[in-house]
């Protein structure tokens, strides 16, 4: 059984919508932003003559340059997630409906499902999905079901 702290974690961590802030390549103390920075830590700033000298041997090292910048943008993970600021996605209007209307998640608001998230088409079935999952589990059970699920399904 995971302890109150992390449930407490998670539970700050995941948006409004359902979508967990905490697991996204953008957020600023996540786990993808750790990750890479440590692994950009552990090639050190040197690495790209290596790379391309591996490169006749391994193909794969080829692509250092690209895979360079990407992890460059992994590590800098600059978003604080949708309860500290606001969503990624420009046209998302769940955050500040969701303090506007004082709700932790859309599925405890009286006007759901108001269908009035600003999402694309599957991201508006996954805010569904994540909402009627919460209201049928609970957080804590949606939460524990979360940590099994990739974050990009």
């Amino acid at each position: 059984m995971p302890s109150q702290d992390l449930l407490d974690k998670e539970r700050r961590e995941t948006a409004a919508c359902g979508l967990s802030c905490g697991r996204c390549v953008a957020f600023h103390d996540g786990a993808i932003r750790r990750h890479a920075a440590a692994l950009r830590e552990l090639l050190g700033s040197a690495f790209g003559g290596y790379a391309a000298r591996f490169a006749d041997v391994q193909p794969a090292f080829g692509h250092y340059e690209a895979f360079a910048v990407l992890l460059e943008h992994l590590a800098s993970g600059a978003c604080p997630g949708c309860r500290e600021g606001s969503c990624l996605f420009q046209t998302c209007s769940v955050p500040a409906c969701a303090r506007e209307h004082e709700v932790e998640f859309c599925c405890r608001c009286p006007a759901y499902p108001c269908g009035e998230t600003g999402f694309s088409e599957r991201l508006e079935a996954l805010w569904r999905k994540n909402n009627d999952l919460l209201a049928q589990e609970g957080v804590e059970g949606f939460l524990a079901q979360a940590r099994h699920r990739h974050r990009y399904p």
